[in-house]
Order: C-alpha cells, then structure tokens, then sequence
C-alpha cells in the first residue's frame, strides 16, 4: 500500500512538472512559427498527451484484450470533455475563438457520433458489435481530413499569435532547440507521471477493494487522462487558453480517428462492457461543450461546475452499474 501511494504521488508531481514545461515551450514554439496557441494546441500538445491513450489501446489490442481499447477511449474523451474543461473553466473563464466553435468542436461531435454508428452495430441489427478494419480506415479517412484542414489553416496564414499574458512579453526568446528539448522533457514526465500514477492508484483501489470493473471505468480512463487534464489547468493558470482548450478538442479528436481507427486496422475491436448510455454521454459531453462555447464565445466557471456535476453524475451512475 505504501509503495503504490509513493508511486501515486510521484507521479502526480512528474505530471505537474511536465504540463508545466509542455505548456511553456509550446508557446515558445507558436509564437516563433506565427502559430496561434489553438493551432500549437490541436497538434503538437493534443498528440503529446494523447500518448498515455495511444500506449493503453495499442497494447490492449496486440495482447489480446481489444475490448479494453474503445472502453479507455470512450472514458478518457468523456473525462476530458467533461472534468477537464470543467476544471479548467474554474481556474478561469476560457475564451473560445468562433473559428474554434464553427469547425473544431462540431468535428468533436462529428467524431463521437460517427464512432457510435460504426460501434453500435446490434442497434442496427448488423449482429456483433465490433469495429473491424474497415470501421478503421474510415476513421483514420476522418483524421485526415482533420488534420489537413488544420495545416492548410495554418499554412495559409489565417490564424495569427495570440497576445502574450502578463509579463510574457518582457522575457527574451529562447533559442527553438531549447524549447524543442523541453517539450521533449515535459512529454516525457507527463507519460512517465501517468503511468506511475495509474500504476499507484489502481494498486490502492485493489487494496481497498476496489473491482476491476471500476477500477477499468474509472481510474484508467481519467488516469490516461492525466496529462491533460494537468496540461489544459496549467495552460490557463498561465493565461493560455489557446493551448487549454485546443488541447482537449485535439486529443478528443486523436483519440477517436487515430487511436482508435490505428487499433482496429491492426486487430478488430470488439465493443464489450459498453452501453448506449456510455455512448449517449460521450455524444451529450459534446453537445454541451459545443453549447456552453457559443455562449458569448466563452466558457464560464458556472458552466465549468454544471460539465463537472454531470460528469459525477455519470461516475456515480457507472459505479453503482459496475457490478450488474
């Protein structure tokens, strides 16, 4: 028990410490390429803290265990729209570019249905549900088209820096191979903090007896979730919203057309042990960030309390159909 508390806490404070960084070089980085914080958020900052996902699913499946795979994914972009944009709404109000609101976040409900319709195929009376190889190419069709847009965006000059916070601007430019090394040093924390903390926390929960059902739904969904949820409170701490929420939308959008369709081109996913209430909240999560963004262009803390409150909703709700 000891032993994984240490590893819980330890890695907790790598993930701090490498949010901490990430978030710092990224916006190094934008600004000496003329990005904007949503841009470097989208891309370099969603792929980095999407890894953690990336490692779980992609093991899952070549071991043997597919099934855990579109549950990890499913948890961890409900977890992420929900408790992260929550918390990070109460850190401050994000603001939210209509850019952002027009394309990116209806492509994050895009995603979510599409990935129901290709999931939920006995709601079809197609059979088993499952998500073959050819589920797969359609979602990594979908990913391109993505991230095309996203580069041709950028490339075409559209999106400008966003103004530097507090006394950001007063600090000298730091050379890029310095801000390249530490992105590198944060993703590595960020990663290596997850893991120890799943690792730690799952061991307490077994201690405490704790099901594997519950501990699969919740503590290994959010746990992969960690580096953003540290990454996007961070972010606006600092007054980086940009990169706050362009983070969660890209690592939503990572998780479903990547992950998931890279997982299913290498070995078919069946869907087991999910519902279409876990569905359902993955689809109404998006609903409701999309929503709450259109309001005046931003995301309050009152609206951050009211994704956190239906998120615990949703886990008391799993916890208590754990066993059934």
């Amino acid at each position: 028990m000891l032993l994984n508390i240490l590893f819980a806490v330890l890695g907790a404070a790598l993930v701090l410490f490498g949010a901490d960084k990430l978030t710092d070089s990224s916006v190094a980085i934008a600004r000496r390429f003329s990005m904007s914080e949503m841009m470097i958020g989208l891309t370099i900052v969603a792929f980095g803290t999407s890894l953690p996902e990336l490692v779980v699913s992609l093991t899952a499946s070549i071991e043997g265990v597919p099934a855990m795979s579109v549950a990890n994914i499913v948890g961890s972009n409900v977890f992420n729209t929900l408790a992260i944009v929550g918390c990070t709404a109460l850190v401050g109000t994000i603001a939210i570019p209509h850019s952002t609101i027009v394309k990116d976040i209806p492509f994050v409900l895009l995603a979510s249905v599409v990935l129901f319709a290709l999931a939920m195929d006995s709601l079809l009376g197609a059979g088993t549900d499952i998500l073959d190889r050819g589920d797969g190419v359609a979602l990594l069709a979908f990913f391109t088209i993505f991230m095309f847009s996203t580069l041709k965006l950028a490339e075409g000059g559209v999106v400008v820096p966003e103004q530097p916070t507090d006394n950001t601007s007063a600090e000298p430019q730091k050379p890029l191979l310095y801000s390249i090394l530490f992105l590198i040093i944060g993703l590595a924390a960020l990663i290596g903090g997850g893991e120890l903390f799943v690792d730690g926390a799952s061991g307490i929960a077994k201690a405490l007896g704790v099901s594997d059902a519950v501990i699969g739904l919740t503590l290994v969904a959010g746990g992969t979730s960690l580096p953003e949820l540290a990454t996007s409170v961070i972010a606006a701490r600092k007054g980086q919203s940009g990169i706050a929420i362009g983070n969660v939308i890209g690592s939503n959008l990572f998780n479903i057309f990547w992950i998931l369709g890279l997982c299913s081109v290498i070995r078919p996913l069946p869907v087991m042990g999910l519902t279409v209430v876990d569905f359902a909240m993955l689809i109404l999560s998006s609903v409701l960030f999309w929503l709450f963004s259109r309001t005046r262009h931003r995301i309050t803390r009152g609206e951050g309390f009211a994704l956190l409150a239906v998120y615990v909703a949703y886990l008391t709700w799993l916890i208590m159909n754990a066993g059934a």
